[in-house]
């Protein structure tokens, strides 16, 4: 089992420290809050051993598990990185693209794994499907949320659009062209709804919006390719793949065919092939996928240069933003 220490006990990071209490893959040595009494009620609430400095935790550890705010992974990173650990960024990676090639360039020099803390990429509903979206030319994506004030602190893309361009990033196995982006402040300093248009040099084109002042949750994706749909719920996990095929002979039909034809006479079947959605915990299985990386010296799930790919398009669609304001 590799020992993991926590770095972070806030919202996230108790959700982490209760997953890495039930893995199986992970020891939990314990964490460090710099908030010395909130840390104090953590450890004396749930029984998790607080550290009371950041280096005694790496010191003890294989594994860095880092929840802390954005501001700070970079410095978290670069100590846990030096020390010779293995290290699970929550996302962003880093405040910084400049940052979050540093942190590759580190894990490179002191041989140890990292992963980003894309949870997005394990949602079920995604995961059945992921295998379908093959060279999507259109991709619209929803992602709306209640207001909280946790996150505000971050501009929308940062807190939640990000989520949705890494999850396009790796369906889309072309380049970035060009960004066109707007957004609006409406309670917070930082925008808090935004909406962005990538274009990708192989055509492709995403259209995403985000929003954290919205009336009720929605968390929604749809890939548009030749001959197939694919949408997914990221809220609800559900998905529905609906696909095309050339109309069979009329004599072959049955009846209860959907079957479209177009102005120049083509026919064409429609068919709905929906796959299983098993059920599972993200957010754990994001964190076991990394044991196993390093475990077997494979390559994680998404790699550091993953989550510094999504952070650069983010800021291409921030500064897009800043010049259409």
């Amino acid at each position: 089992m590799l020992k993991v220490g926590v770095l972070g006990a806030g919202h996230l990071g108790k959700i982490h420290l209760r997953l890495l209490q039930q893995s199986s893959n992970y020891e939990l040595v314990g964490f460090y809050d710099e908030n010395a009494e909130y840390a104090e009620k953590i450890a004396t609430e749930f029984g998790y051993k607080r550290f009371d400095t950041i280096a005694k935790l790496i010191h003890a550890v294989d594994v860095v598990d880092i929840v802390t705010p954005t501001l700070s992974h970079y410095k978290c990173a670069k100590v846990s990185i030096k020390s010779g650990k293995h290290v699970f960024i929550e996302k962003p990676i880093a405040t910084t693209v400049e940052e979050a090639e540093e942190i590759i360039a580190l894990a490179k020099e002191y041989n140890v794994k990292g992963q980003v803390g894309h949870v997005e990429r394990f949602n079920p509903a995604f995961t059945a499907v992921r295998e379908q979206i093959e060279n999507p030319m259109f991709i619209e994506t929803h992602r709306l949320a209640e207001f909280n004030p946790r996150g505000t602190d971050v501009p929308v893309v940062l807190d939640l659009m990000i989520h949705d361009i890494d999850a396009i990033l790796s369906v889309v196995k072309s380049k970035v062209k060009s960004v066109h982006a707007s957004g609006v402040c409406v309670l917070s300093k930082s925008p808090d709804i935004s909406n962005a248009r990538i274009e990708f040099e192989n055509g492709c084109v995403a259209n995403i919006t985000s929003s954290r002042i919205s009336m009720k949750n929605m968390r929604k994706s749809r890939f548009f390719q030749k001959d197939a749909y694919i949408s997914v719920d990221y809220l609800e996990k559900v998905c529905e793949v609906v696909k095309m095929k050339d109309a069979p002979k009329e004599e072959d039909l049955n009846g209860f065919e959907m079957i479209l034809q177009n102005a120049e006479g083509e026919r064409k079947q429609i068919y709905f092939n929906n796959p299983e959605v098993a059920p599972n915990n993200a957010i754990l299985d994001e964190l076991e996928t990394f044991a196993d990386a390093i475990n077997n010296d494979t390559t994680p799930v998404v790699t550091l240069e993953d989550g510094t790919e999504a952070l650069r398009v983010a800021y291409m669609i921030i500064d897009s933003m800043n010049e259409n304001n």
